[in-house]
């Protein structure tokens, strides 16, 4: 039987198209019309372009609906146009936003969770809050970062990948990780090349605590004796602590040293909270702690004060809520950070939380938790939002509520069934920029009950 023809790629011109720039798209790339030739007028997506330029660009994607390009020459600049502190910019996919000022880097991104509101919730705030912002650099505690092997270059590449997703960018440092990863770059990448499987090691996973570091290697073959003395001996010349991946999340195992702990503090409150290298938290430190302020800020606890605490991860929110509440009650889809959690509050002797594991997405999971009264919620889904979860959260006879959304569309699409559905009124909204100089929207709602 015959082969059937391979699908050649289309072929990309060798020299750069001109675009005019009408607005951002989403994920923070211009969006515009080629100005000139066979195609005018087609859509292009642009990243390092801003509305109102037009620009020089270098085509790295081509469909028949739309082309994907990287800016290389800009016409009159847009005057919120910034020269990007990083010289990788324009070849690495992790910011989208270097080029853009601070101040409009916030602009965009409030302006996408009104757009949402108002056209996928169809509601909108009774006010909007002040934007939470902190450091700009640095900021990263968390990343998983891409690795590939490149013989045509000599050496391994390691950091994130390029704008248009298929390559790993050729970068030697990255200012926007934790200072722990920072400029470690280059030394991962002598790491993996020094390996016998550099070849099957897809990806790092960094995790940085306020006293200690730790990276996961993800590899598709076992290391050899020689690999993992490699693997050691940079452990300790960098004071990390290395797990190895060899499959799914449950085969993670700690190498080296024997004994490791992550921990990060909330000191505003005394809290001291575990967690492992692979356990979700909040990437932004500073970030984080004013969402915990401004969260228990709207919810105005006392010692009355019965909280349900949806998608509680392993504590963030839970245990600084204990402290001021009656009882909080957690739940969480993943039995890790449940334990976690327990463990977290044991550590910071705090008896009136409690943790449950549950999917939230299914309720048929749900259990005596969602059948009990609550004055108080909080909910921190992931990207897909809470929808399912909805129904129980107005069943409670709950006052107060307040959403942490990491997606504006679905934090929308809930707001405006919790208001036109469920009985509750939208007070305040806003976002956080728990991801300086990249598209993505992190934001915080307040509802309350209506009367």
């Amino acid at each position: 039987m015959p082969r059937s023809p391979r699908r050649r790629r289309r072929s990309l011109p060798p020299t750069p198209v001109e675009v005019a720039i009408d607005d951002l798209a989403h994920d923070g790339r211009g969006v515009g019309r080629l100005v000139a030739g066979e195609q005018a007028g087609k859509a292009v997506f642009v990243h390092g372009a801003l509305p109102g330029e037009t620009v020089s660009a270098r085509l790295i994607g081509r469909n028949r609906q739309f082309d994907e390009a990287v800016a290389v020459e800009v016409g009159a600049p847009s005057p919120n146009r910034v020269t990007p502190p990083c010289p990788f910019f324009d070849r690495c996919g992790g910011c989208a936003l270097q080029h853009l000022s601070p101040s409009a880097q916030i602009q965009f991104k409030h302006k996408r969770l009104v757009d949402n509101f108002e056209r996928l919730g169809e509601v909108t705030p009774v006010r909007w809050a002040e934007p939470i912002q902190g450091p700009t650099w640095g900021y990263r505690r968390r990343a998983r970062l891409s690795v590939r092997d490149v013989p045509g270059k000599g050496r391994v590449l390691v950091g994130f990948r390029e704008p248009q997703g298929r390559y790993v960018a050729d970068i030697a440092h990255c200012d926007v990780l934790d200072q722990a990863f920072a400029h470690r770059l280059e030394a991962l990448s002598d790491l993996v090349g020094t390996l016998s499987v550099r070849h099957a090691i897809p990806q790092i996973e960094l995790a940085a605590g306020d006293d200690g570091q730790a990276m996961i290697v993800r590899h598709l073959a076992p290391f050899s004796s020689d690999d993992v003395l490699a693997l050691k001996r940079f452990s300790d010349a960098h004071d990390v602590a290395i797990y190895l991946q060899s499959k799914g999340p449950d085969t993670i195992e700690r190498l080296t040293p024997t004994t490791h702990a992550l921990h990060y503090t909330l000191a505003q409150f005394g809290l001291r909270l575990a967690f492992q290298p692979d356990h979700f938290i909040q990437v932004n430190r500073a970030i984080n702690e004013q969402l915990i302020d401004q969260a228990l800020e709207y919810l105005a606890l006392d010692s009355d004060a019965r909280v349900l605490d949806l998608f509680c991860g392993l504590g963030n929110f839970s245990l600084p809520m204990a402290q001021q509440a009656k009882h909080v009650t957690g739940v969480e889809g993943a039995q890790a950070l449940v334990e976690q959690a327990r463990y977290n509050a044991s550590l910071n002797a705090l008896d009136n939380a409690e943790f449950y594991a549950a999917d939230l997405a299914d309720s048929a999971a749900f259990k005596d938790w969602s059948q009990a009264t609550y004055s108080h919620v909080l909910i921190d889904p992931p990207r897909s939002g809470a929808a399912e979860v909805l129904d129980v959260i107005a069943a409670t006879g709950a006052e107060k509520l307040v959403y942490v959304s990491c997606n504006p569309a679905t934090l929308a699409r809930d707001a405006g069934a919790l208001v036109q559905q469920h009985g509750f009124r939208l007070i305040e909204a806003g976002i956080a920029d728990m991801f300086p100089h990249t598209a993505h929207v992190e934001s915080i709602a307040y509802f309350e009950r209506a009367r």
